[in-house]
């Protein structure tokens, strides 16, 4: 099959959804473009910060959900499952599920003053939920730092060249911010600025790699130095690094996917790998396992921590809330479906042999490397050097690892400062240095396994993460009286999907003496449990409340817009 076909059909699909189904979900939030946002309302010169652009919170909020995952997730599907049953799951699932998660997660956030989707369980759900939920995500949260930090190192040992360009964008993003916020300059000529800089460093990179500075001990060197970088951006007020960071960021994503997407136009490759290579595998059946695999490819519960963590607090305008939460995902999967055509068709499949099998092997490359190998096929015409290829691949990825790493981070306190100072009473963790340094440690911690047990174990707890999130967004539509089903399907899909995908990882886990990932499993499953009964319990004690007896009570025409939504 021609690459170039099937990537022209998968990114229309994604366009039309965004076109036609956003719109459906905004009305569902009562969008209202002029209505003031909490950053306008309640700047508080921290977290508060309405960004000076649209495209600036894009960048922030893209780049924070982006990371490596939706390239990761799908490079591992199409190693273990085949190429199409990954592409239907991150085409189908980020306009249904994905897009309408992070898009409501942003709306109800605005809703509610800026408050994180933790805090909107409690107003709607109850304390004991909140506590329940926040330990859930905390604990996800430190997984997916770890495995970003894992990652990211992974990545600064088998590829040096990408090392300088990796970290000059700290300092040049730092540049940037001064420029804008201190110095008021225009946006246009301190971002042209910025990304002429980036260009340099990558050209430095090139010609002077940095290769394993602490030799056998590289790996765990990148990953400390990637942790502290983690804690010192966390902590930093976001119109600093965290925005002009990502925004530039954004930039460099920009142009590798339009480098990938024009490559594949000039090249045209044919799709040698086989559609489906198996409905069961060494790593578990395709039910639930591809669903979790893919893990942001698709939908990712991190994205509604980002929505309701940072980018509510940061938007100017409602305005922009479909293009940047809703539109975010849709490029997301954009650059899912570039890495599925990269590695079946710009690598060489030949008959008996799949150039990915080593992707999940021990000891294998990482899903990076290999990404940005076939990356280089692709945009060859171009770039005429398939190391020059590459190298911008693994540059564009890396420099979202570390946007990641730091947004999770930052969120991770965020969550911990609610569930363990507010929530039991514990006020050291106020302290957002004492709090960050224990994220930090605990990360570190996991990130010294197997990166091939942490990976199905960081996507099953971040697709239950979309679950509960789901969940919350569906009592807050609920108590709105407003239809329900648009959320209420995805919560039990993906609520079924991954509760099955950590039973059956526990079980292995368990039969491989992995104690530790086997409780970290069942652990997640009992949270979400424990919160879903509880849910349960009060959307039924509301049912059967009274008007007036203290519980939130829908109008006769949310009664009415409900049932017509199928839900309730």
């Amino acid at each position: 099959m021609n690459s170039l076909s099937l990537a022209a059909v998968s990114c229309g699909a994604l366009y039309l959804g965004y076109l036609l189904y956003s719109r459906v979900i905004a009305r569902l939030w009562g969008f209202q473009p002029d209505r003031p946002t909490p950053a306008t309302e309640s700047p508080d010169g921290v977290d508060y910060i309405p960004a000076r652009h649209w495209t600036m919170l894009f960048g922030h909020h893209f780049a924070s959900i982006a990371g490596v995952a939706p390239v990761v997730g799908p490079v591992l599907a199409c190693a273990i499952w085949g190429w199409l049953p990954a592409l239907i799951w991150v085409v189908v699932g980020s306009i249904f599920l994905g897009a309408v998660h992070d898009f409501s997660s942003l709306m109800a956030s605005l809703r509610a003053q800026g408050r994180s989707i933790a805090e909107l369980a409690e107003s709607h759900l109850g304390h004991r939920v909140r506590v329940i939920f926040g330990a859930f995500l905390w604990l996800t949260l430190v997984l997916v730092v770890a495995v970003f930090a894992r990652f990211g190192a992974m990545t600064l040992t088998q590829e040096p060249r990408v090392v300088i360009p990796t970290f000059a964008v700290i300092p040049i993003a730092l540049i940037v911010g001064v420029m804008m916020y201190r110095w008021r300059w225009p946006q246009v000529p301190a971002t042209v600025l910025g990304i002429a800089m980036l260009a340099g460093m990558l050209v430095v990179g090139y010609y002077y790699p940095i290769r394993e500075p602490w030799g056998e001990h590289t790996l765990v060197g990148w990953t400390i130095i990637l942790l502290a970088y983690a804690y010192i951006a966390s902590i930093t007020p976001v119109n600093l690094l965290l925005q002009p960071r990502d925004y530039l960021s954004t930039f460099v994503l920009y142009i590798g996917l339009i480098a990938g997407y024009v490559g594949l136009v000039l090249t045209r490759p044919e799709i040698s790998a086989p559609a489906v290579l198996s409905f069961d595998s060494l790593k578990g059946p395709m039910w639930p396992m591809l669903f979790v695999i893919v893990a942001c490819g698709a939908i990712s519960g991190f994205h509604s921590l980002v929505a309701s963590g940072t980018t509510a607090k940061q938007l100017a305008r409602e305005a922009n809330a479909p293009r940047i939460a809703y539109g975010a995902m849709i490029v997301e999967a954009a650059l899912a479906v570039l890495a599925i055509v990269a590695v079946t068709a710009g690598l060489a499949w030949r008959s008996g042999q799949t150039p990915l099998a080593s992707v999940i092997e021990q000891g294998g490359p990482s899903p990076l490397v290999v990404f940005a190998n076939g990356f280089a096929t692709l945009t060859e015409p171009l770039f005429r050097n398939p190391v020059l290829g590459a190298l911008v691949a693994m540059t564009v990825l890396k420099t979202f690892v570390m946007t990641t790493l730091d947004s999770a981070t930052r969120i991770t306190r965020y969550i911990g400062e609610e569930l363990f100072a507010e929530g039991l009473g514990i006020r050291l963790f106020k302290n957002r240095f004492l709090s960050t340094a224990l994220i930090v440690g605990a990360a570190f911690y996991l990130s010294i396994g197997s990166w091939q047990s942490v990976w199905p174990v960081f996507g099953s707890a971040n697709q239950l993460i979309a679950a509960l999130a789901l969940l919350v967004l569906t009592v807050v539509l609920w108590r709105r009286g407003s239809p329900v089903s648009y959320t209420l399907l995805p919560f039990l899909f993906m609520m079924a999907t991954t509760v099955g995908a950590l039973l059956y990882q526990g079980r292995g886990f368990l039969a491989n003496r992995q104690v530790g990932l086997a409780a970290i499993s069942l652990a997640l499953i009992v949270l979400a449990l424990l919160m879903l009964v509880d849910s349960v319990r009060v959307v039924l004690r509301g049912r059967a409340s009274s008007p007036g007896s203290g519980e939130p009570e829908a109008s006769e025409e949310g009664v009415r817009n409900r049932a017509a939504g199928g839900g309730g």
